[in-house]
């Protein structure tokens, strides 16, 4: 199978195409040489992969931040998007498009909605969860009106080794591993009381490609474990995994306008499509991003 990737030089793109490698697919993988928002130059990247599969990863993916840079977001998100399917749409109308979206769609849910499933309603609270709304959309269009054969997928919060510590589970780790070297201060998390669903990015690129294997064209599926987990209780095991005996002290300038306290969703539809179910625990996680950011502070610091 040849697959083409956008976004393939980010985190969860880097992983994907060495899992695609692996399993014998030959793969082209753009990063920032091609900017999803030009049309004319995404068209020609396709044209030349002539891929059986795209994954469309591409995306300014930073919750937080999109708050302070809402069109920018959109432009990315939205119009990127549209780029990479109507490409496809004329290029390789029969590649199984996987299109990224992002549990964030559901916004600020209640209790007695969790756990999420595809069919929940969308109320999107951040200019990133608007953008996924309106990218989905453009995929089931891209479906109902030309039969592209898109697949959408919801991941839930994902983590592992080479993430930005822009995201929590990796910022939480690179602070540990600061701890372990300095010796003192403390663990500074944003919100302790949020709850999320973590899935291990290996586990998440083994899931993108069982889609395309499996998953039916117009579905969307949701890529999550099935179990909620307190980034207080994220950060208690990183010090225990660390052996460092810190306090936990919040950072208030981390927080958000609006943050949705639970995310937590029910991976039925993709196990019952493809049979896949996680393979990494969370504490495999995070030892493993621990032991990652151990690694780039050694090597940063013999720069």
């Amino acid at each position: 199978m040849k697959a083409f990737i956008t976004g393939g030089t980010g985190f969860v793109g880097r992983w994907l195409a060495g899992h695609l490698r692996e399993c014998g697919d030959d793969v082209v993988a753009v990063g920032d040489e091609v900017d999803v928002t030009d049309g004319a130059r995404v068209s020609r990247a396709i044209e030349e992969a002539a891929p059986d599969a795209v994954y469309h990863l591409a995306a300014l993916s930073h919750v937080g931040e999109s708050w302070a840079a809402p069109e920018a977001t959109v432009r990315v998100n939205v119009l990127g998007t549209l780029s990479v399917l109507e490409a496809a749409r004329r290029l390789t109308p029969a590649a199984r498009v996987v299109l990224v979206s992002s549990a964030e769609v559901y916004g600020l849910v209640q209790p007695g909605d969790l756990p999420l499933t595809e069919s929940s309603p969308l109320h999107p609270v951040t200019p990133y969860a608007a953008s996924k709304v309106a990218a989905e959309f453009l995929g089931a269009q891209a479906f109902a009106a030309h039969g592209l054969p898109v697949i959408t997928v919801r991941a839930f919060n994902h983590a592992g080794p080479g993430q930005s510590a822009r995201f929590v589970v990796s910022g939480l780790a690179r602070q540990v591993a600061e701890l372990e070297r300095s010796g003192d201060g403390a663990l500074r998390p944003g919100n302790l009381t949020a709850r999320r669903d973590f899935t291990d990015v290996r586990d998440v690129a083994r899931a993108y490609r069982l889609l395309v294997e499996r998953g039916t064209p117009g579905e969307v599926y949701q890529v999550c474990s099935g179990v909620d987990v307190g980034v207080e209780e994220v950060a208690r095991r990183l010090l225990a995994i660390a052996e460092t005996d810190a306090d936990i002290q919040p950072d208030p300038e981390l927080a958000r306008p609006v943050d949705v306290p639970t995310l937590v969703g029910d991976p039925g539809r993709l196990h019952d499509a493809t049979g896949w179910e996680p393979g990494y625990e969370l504490d495999e996680t995070l030892a493993d991003t621990l032991e990652w950011w151990r690694r780039e502070l050694d090597a940063e610091g013999e720069t």
